[in-house]
């Protein structure tokens, strides 16, 4: 009787592991979806800006004499452990040059390498999920005129359990859910224009928005402030290892900014009390000023219009 029961044990366990095995098989987009589009390389800079490209995949040293070389390396310390951003220069050995269209769009949306493996959330393709094809392909042509690097980037540095891939699979499940973006109806164009630079390229959410226990973004909690994953950051500068409030509430986030604070800060890195911009929002900024004057006030304008919320205590 033992036996029997060890051995229908055993066998739901397999079927369990078949179903999650199956069900955490990485998705992709087929080719024949993707729109015929002549690609638009000042969208595709503007983009490029928008998504502080730069800030993860140039080495400081690099930034400071071009900001556009893409060789990757730049370490980022989590509690997952330290993840290293790739190179996504032009070179076809050590970069994206080889990537077709699809290869490069199922990458931003789906999170699955020319090769099928999942990438780690740490790249925010959940907020890039957003963005639609022609976009990407606009951003893809932009990221192919630039210099091609031949230096070749280490492997991510994780604790077990978060170096399991497969796991991905699962976590896709539950948090990868944004669909293209669309613009709602009766909604001010220029306020749509910043929801989608806020959620899509600029991922903001990503940093200003608390994460639950498995990583995924507390939708409830959109932008309201967040601590810090970098743990880098948080033991060099203790007052650092929190993300803030970018909602309108008047004393924990951006309330009291008028859209043209907002706007300016974004171009000059000062805020209305003429302090300057501190920790990774000193790239942000500098890459935000890289934008069209517009797409700024754009940001502030759907900044202002979004829930008042309290600071997130964690």
């Amino acid at each position: 009787m033992l036996k029997k029961i060890l051995f229908y044990c055993a066998a739901v366990a397999l079927l369990i592991l078949l179903v999650l095995h199956f069900i955490s098989l990485p998705r992709t987009l087929d080719a024949s979806l993707i729109p015929q589009h002549k690609a638009d390389l000042q969208n595709g800079e503007n983009l490029f800006w928008a998504g502080g490209c730069a800030s993860c995949h140039a080495q400081k040293e690099a930034r400071a004499k071009a900001r556009l070389m893409l060789g990757g390396g730049v370490e980022l310390e989590t509690p997952f452990g330290v993840f290293i951003a790739p190179n996504i220069s032009p070179d076809r050995q050590a970069g994206i040059g080889s990537w077709n269209t699809a290869e490069f769009i199922n990458a931003m949306v789906n999170g699955v390498s020319p090769d099928s493996t999942h990438y780690f959330p740490a790249f925010p393709y959940p907020n890039y999920r957003s963005m639609p094809y022609t976009d990407l392909i606009d951003l893809k042509a932009f990221l192919d005129t630039l210099p091609p690097i031949s230096s070749a980037t280490a492997d991510h540095r994780l604790h077990f359990p978060f170096n399991i891939r497969a796991a991905v699979g699962l976590w896709k499940l539950l948090y990868l859910n944004t669909g293209t973006f669309s613009a709602r109806p009766g909604v001010e164009a220029s306020v749509e224009r910043g929801r989608y630079l806020v959620n899509g390229p600029g991922h903001c959410a990503a940093c200003h928005t608390p994460r639950d226990l498995f990583g995924g973004e507390i939708k409830n909690r959109l932008l309201a402030g967040a601590r810090s994953l970098d743990s880098a950051s948080s033991t060099k500068a203790p007052k650092s290892n929190r993300i803030p409030n970018i909602t309108p509430h008047a004393e924990d986030g951006i309330g009291k900014w008028s859209e043209n604070d907002i706007a300016y800060a974004l171009e000059s890195g000062f805020d209305p009390d003429f302090d300057s911009f501190g920790g990774s929002m000193v790239e942000v900024q500098e890459n935000m000023a890289h934008l069209p004057a517009s797409d700024r006030l754009a940001i502030a304008r759907y900044l202002k219009s979004i829930p008042a919320l309290a600071s997130t205590r964690d």
